[in-house]
C-alpha cells in the first residue's frame, strides 16, 4: 500500500478524533480544549489588566523610582584659574586629584575597606564607617585626595578583592609659597569656593562653571555596561594677575611678626603700594593665616585689619589737617602761631608729649616735625573752622569706603560735620574722636604723594590676559598744595618723629602717629598705643609708600613704628629697583 501523503495523514487523523465517543463533531472542541481556551482567555485579561495599571495609573510612580535608581548625577569640577604675583611667580593653583566615592550595597567588607581607607587618609577605620555603610548607592569617602595616594588605595582594594570603591577626576587649590600671602589670597573650600580673601572676591572669575556627568545605572547603583552616559564639560576659570609682589610680602610678614614681639604689642599691620597707581605690593596683619594648618588658624587671621578694623589713627592725622589748611589759603609751611602749653577742645585739654616750659613760638612745618597736637588742634579751631576743616576730611575720602578689591571693607566711624560737638574739631585734628580703617589713611597719605589725585587701592591688575583699568579720582588738593605737604613730610623723617625711620640715600616724606586706644568702659587705656607711620620714597617722584601700625604697644611711634618701617622700606626700594635719591643729604639714623 503507498505511503500517505502529509495531507491525507492529517484528513485521516482529524476524521478519527471527530468519529470517537464523546467527541464534537465536525468543528467542534471537546472538554479538554476548552479548559485550555479559558484558562489562556483568563491569563490574557490579567496581563492587559496589569498593563494598564503600569502604563496609566502607576506611571509617574515608577518613572520616579526608575529615575532614582537608575541614574546618578557626579559634579565635574571645573579647574580653579591660576593666580600670579606681578613678576609671574604662582601664587595659587590648582592640581588635578582625585576624589574617592563609594556604593555602600556593593561593599561585602565595611570593615576590610575601612582599614585600607585609614592606613593611606589617616584617622581611625570607624571615621569610614558611616560612609561605607549608608543606606545608599552614592556616598563620599574623601574629597581631593593625592592622585599617587588614590592609586596606592585603588590597587590595595583591588589586591584584597574589596569591591565598591571608586575615582572620580578632581582639582584641589595649593599654595606654591606656602602661608605667605594668605590673608590676601584666601581659602578655597572642598566644594571648589572661595571663602575669604581674594579668592572670595574674584571667585566668579576664578572657578569658572561647574559640569555634570549623569550615569545610567542598575537597580543598586552599579554603572550598567554601555549604558547612557551624558556628559556636560566643565568650564574652567579665569588666571588673574595680581600687583603683590611676593618677596616683599614675605619680607613685610616676617618684620612685622617679629616687630610684635619686639614692642610687646597686640597685633601688627603692614602695607606697601605704588601711590600714582594704588597698586598693593604687600599686605598683612597679624596674626597671619596659615593655610597649611586651617584647623588651627583664628578667623581674625583669615582677614586684613588695615581693610577691615578701624583705629583712631592718631597723628598721622595731622597731615590732612595742615593739607587742608595750605588748600585753603589759611597757611603755608612757615606760618608762625604761638602755641601755648595746652589748649581746650569742648571740655577737655589737648596737651602735648613732649615737655615745653611755656607758650612757645612754632611755624607750621615744626608743629608737624615735633607732632604737636596742641599747634595742630589751634589751626584746626582758631583759623580753618569746622566746616571747611570737615569739607577737607570728605574731600580725602576719610569716611568712605576706598573700594579695594578685597573682602569686609570697613567704612570707619567719622562724625558728620552737622554732628560736631565742641571737642570733636579740636580733637579729630590730631586723629582723635574718629576710627577708620588704616587703608584710608594709605589712600589719603598717596593723594599727597600723586600730586593731590587720588588712586585706588586695589590687587587686580589683570584678568583672563586683560589688563583692568582703575581709574584715578578728582583731584583732592593742587599740585602746589601736595608739593608744599610733602616738604613738610620729609622734614619730619630727618628731624623729628619719624627720623629713625630714614632710610639711608633716599628722600624719604612721612609722618608718624601715636593713637591713643579706646576702652571698652570709656575713655582711653594706658599706655596703650596704635604706633603707626606712613611715608614714600623718593619724595620728588614716588614709586612706593609704606604703612606701618603696631597696635596695642606701650611704646611711642618714633622707638617702635618708624624702625619697623625703615626694614620694610629698605627691602622694598632693594626689591623693586628704585634708585637713591642723588639730591638726598641724609643717611639713615641708627636704631
Amino acid at each position: 500500500m503507498p505511503e500517505a501523503s502529509y495531507d491525507e495523514a492529517s484528513r485521516a487523523r482529524y476524521r478519527s478524533r471527530a468519529s470517537r465517543p464523546g467527541g464534537s463533531g465536525p468543528g467542534g472542541f471537546d472538554n479538554g480544549t476548552r479548559m485550555i481556551l479559558a484558562v489562556l482567555l483568563a491569563a490574557f485579561v490579567i496581563v492587559a489588566a496589569r498593563l494598564v495599571w503600569l502604563q496609566v495609573v502607576d506611571a509617574p510612580g515608577l518613572s520616579g523610582a526608575a529615575e532614582q535608581h537608575r541614574t546618578n548625577v557626579i559634579t565635574l569640577h571645573a579647574k580653579r584659574g591660576t593666580i600670579y604675583d606681578r613678576n609671574g611667580n604662582v601664587l595659587a593653583m590648582s592640581v588635578d586629584c582625585k576624589t574617592i566615592y563609594c556604593n555602600p550595597k556593593e561593599i561585602a567588607d565595611p570593615s576590610g575597606v575601612a582599614r585600607i581607607l585609614a592606613a593611606n587618609l589617616g584617622g581611625s577605620a570607624s571615621d569610614y564607617s558611616p560612609a561605607l555603610t549608608t543606606d545608599s548607592t552614592f556616598s563620599y569617602v574623601e574629597r581631593q585626595v593625592d592622585t599617587d595616594v588614590a592609586d596606592t588605595i585603588k590597587r590595595q582594594l583591588s589586591d584584597a578583592k574589596l569591591a565598591g570603591v571608586y575615582y572620580l577626576d578632581d582639582t584641589k587649590r595649593v599654595y606654591p609659597y606656602g602661608d605667605v600671602a594668605s590673608q590676601v589670597l584666601g581659602v578655597v573650600g572642598t566644594d571648589g569656593d572661595g571663602l575669604t580673601g581674594l579668592e572670595y572676591y574674584y571667585n566668579d572669575a576664578l572657578s569658572g562653571t561647574d559640569g555634570q556627568m549623569i550615569v545610567e545605572t542598575g537597580l543598586t547603583g552599579t554603572p550598567i555596561a554601555g549604558g547612557t552616559s551624558q556628559v556636560t564639560e566643565a568650564k574652567n576659570g579665569q588666571d588673574l594677575v595680581l600687583s603683590i609682589d611676593i618677596d616683599i610680602q614675605e619680607k613685610a610678614e616676617e618684620v612685622i611678626s617679629q616687630a610684635v614681639g619686639d614692642y610687646d604689642a597686640d597685633s601688627g599691620s603692614v602695607m606697601v603700594t605704588n601711590p600714582k597707581t594704588g597698586e598693593i605690593y604687600a599686605a598683612c596683619s597679624t596674626p597671619l593665616a596659615r593655610l597649611s594648618d586651617l584647623a588651627n588658624t583664628s578667623s581674625e587671621a583669615l582677614t586684613l585689619k588695615p581693610v577691615t578694623a578701624s583705629y583712631e589713627p592718631g597723628s598721622m592725622f595731622k597731615i590732612l589737617t595742615v593739607a587742608i589748611g595750605v588748600e585753603n589759603g589759611l597757611f603755608n609751611s612757615e606760618s608762625v602761631y604761638n602755641v601755648p602749653l595746652r589748649i581746650l577742645a569742648g571740655d577737655d585739654w589737648v596737651t602735648d608729649d613732649e615737655p615745653r616750659g611755656g607758650a612757645e613760638a612754632m611755624t607750621v612745618r615744626t608743629m608737624l616735625v615735633r607732632s604737636s597736637n596742641v599747634g595742630v588742634s589751634l589751626l584746626s579751631q582758631e583759623v580753618i573752622g569746622g566746616e571747611r576743616f570737615a569739607k577737607g576730611v570728605d574731600g580725602f575720602g576719610i569716611g568712605h569706603a576706598t573700594g579695594i578689591d578685597y573682602p569686609g571693607e570697613s567704612e570707619g566711624i567719622v562724625t558728620g560735620y552737622e554732628d560736631y560737638t565742641g571737642a570733636t574739631l579740636g580733637a579729630m585734628a590730631f586723629g582723635q574722636a574718629l576710627a577708620v580703617p588704616m587703608v584710608q589713611i594709605v589712600r589719603a597719605f598717596a593723594i599727597v604723594a600723586n600730586d593731590g589725585v587720588p588712586t585706588t587701592p586695589h590687587f587686580l591688575i589683570s584678568k583672563a590676559g586683560e589688563e583692568v583699568d582703575w581709574p584715578s579720582g578728582d583731584r583732592v588738593v593742587s599740585k602746589a598744595t601736595a608739593d608744599e605737604v610733602t616738604d613738610m613730610m620729609t622734614s619730619v623723617m630727618t628731624d623729628g618723629t619719624g627720623r629713625r625711620g630714614q632710610v639711608g640715600g633716599y628722600t624719604i616724606a612721612g609722618k608718624t602717629g601715636t593713637g591713643e586706644q579706646a576702652s571698652e568702659s570709656g575713655g582711653y587705656q594706658a599706655g596703650k598705643y596704635v604706633a603707626s607711620l606712613c611715608g614714600f620714597a623718593n619724595a620728588g617722584d614716588p614709586e612706593v609708600l609704606v604703612y606701618v601700625g603696631l597696635n596695642g604697644t606701650p611704646h611711642l611711634a618714633l622707638s617702635s613704628a618708624a624702625p619697623t618701617f625703615k626694614e620694610i622700606m629698605e627691602a622694598a626700594v632693594t626689591d623693586l629697583g628704585i634708585a637713591p635719591d642723588a639730591s638726598a643729604t641724609t643717611t639713615s639714623t641708627p636704631n
